[in-house]
């Protein structure tokens, strides 16, 4: 990222804060797209992974397909149910749930490993921490669906399921100027109503994951953090360690979905 755009990015979201963020769209929430670019071309600092505690530098992910790994539909007009992308390359994907995350140094860490990053988000979770989303997009990081309010989406009606993933993919657009293209079911619950409303809510994938004791190519990685969120950067450090031990690295999930 060039010299001059943190300063830009605290300028604006603490005029953001300053008139109420939390109820409007802030500039910065829109800057997503562009800033990603940029992570994506810059490599890290040498020394970046010494702060956060690695061993070694992450490996740089193979060049991404030109388009998204072919996986299997649910059925005719559904979209696929993945935990593990058909892919030879060998990366795995780090994805994280709901949004309300209070570790303040994971958006560094996000920021400084040029870490690609998934966060899945519930808006009744998130609430006022829309501004830390804001800023963990603006590093790079990609925004996804996580429903309205976190039900077990099986245990509503088609009419509320849809209302709960097309009501989040409304929220999003509005935050952040994106329609996001994954879903991922509070709980990992789904059944046939839910494909159908995320079809008709426009998802591309629903997205479960993996919890192997041995990493695949293609896993697709749910990392763990305490209730408060305050260890964030800890478990995500120990989940990159055991990355790295078994001859992986990190890869941007939607390069392949």
């Amino acid at each position: 990222m060039r010299p001059r755009t943190p300063a830009v990015l605290t300028w604006v979201l603490a005029a953001a804060v300053l008139t109420g963020c939390a109820q409007s769209v802030d500039p910065i929430e829109r800057l997503g797209r562009k800033a990603a670019q940029q992570v994506r071309t810059h490599p890290p600092a040498p020394d970046a992974h010494r702060r956060w505690g690695l061993a070694a530098p992450l490996a740089p992910a193979p060049r991404p397909p030109g388009r998204p790994t072919a996986a299997h539909a649910a059925g005719p007009g559904l979209p696929p149910v993945v935990d593990r992308v058909p892919t030879r390359d060998r990366v795995v994907f780090l994805t994280f749930d709901d949004g309300a995350a209070k570790d303040p140094r994971f958006v560094d860490m996000v920021r400084e490993l040029r870490l690609p990053v998934s966060v899945f988000l519930t808006d009744t979770v998130v609430g006022p921490g829309y501004a830390h989303l804001a800023r963990l997009r603006a590093v790079g990081a990609s925004v996804q669906n996580h429903t309205l309010g976190h039900p077990y989406l099986p245990g509503l009606p088609y009419a509320g399921q849809r209302a709960e993933i097309c009501g989040q993919q409304r929220k999003l657009k509005e935050r952040f100027g994106i329609r996001p293209t994954l879903l991922r079911p509070p709980h990992g619950g789904y059944d046939g109503d839910t494909l159908r409303a995320a079809a008709d809510c426009g998802v591309a994938a629903v997205v479960l994951w993996r919890e192997p004791h041995r990493l695949h190519a293609g896993d697709i990685l749910h990392c763990p953090q305490d209730g408060d969120g305050a260890s964030l950067t800890g478990a995500t450090a120990r989940t990159l360690a055991r990355v790295q031990e078994q001859g992986f690295t990190v890869g941007r999930l939607e390069d392949y979905l």
